[in-house]
């Protein structure tokens, strides 16, 4: 019967002693508050997105994933990044397209380098050799 009080004072002690240090018992808190992390765009303002920075992306975890409003601001830089080169490309394209449709028209040679003297009709085959 004294071993079982011994043993029950003791887990008693023990228990007492281990929520004392969790809590904080003492002076000084053993378990300090830590501030939340925070999401620091690493994609550059300067210049535009590349893969690597992509890559290099790396979301805060939350209690149950990641944090709704930084991956929310994250996919919003990136989609007017892809706007932004998707507008660009389409630009290029209709001043390329252009090009072409002039040069059809006009007969020029829209692969002549400058300062080559060679025209793009028959002229030039007989330069060439052939």
């Amino acid at each position: 019967m004294r071993v079982f009080w011994f043993l029950l004072l003791t887990m008693v002690v023990v228990v007492t002693a281990v929520t004392l240090a969790v809590v904080g018992g003492g002076g000084s808190a053993v378990l300090q508050d830590v501030p939340p992390e925070r999401f620091t765009d690493p994609l550059p303002a300067t210049r535009p997105v590349g893969r690597a920075d992509v890559e290099a992306m790396r979301l805060p975890m939350a209690p149950r994933g990641y944090r709704m409003a930084d991956v929310d601001e994250a996919l919003s830089r990136l989609g007017a990044e892809l706007a932004e080169r998707d507008a660009r490309i389409a630009e290029l394209e209709s001043t390329l397209a252009g090009a072409q449709a002039a040069a059809v028209t006009t007969g020029t040679d829209l692969f002549k380098q400058p300062g080559d003297q060679r025209t793009g009709g028959p002229d030039r085959t007989e330069e060439d050799g052939r």
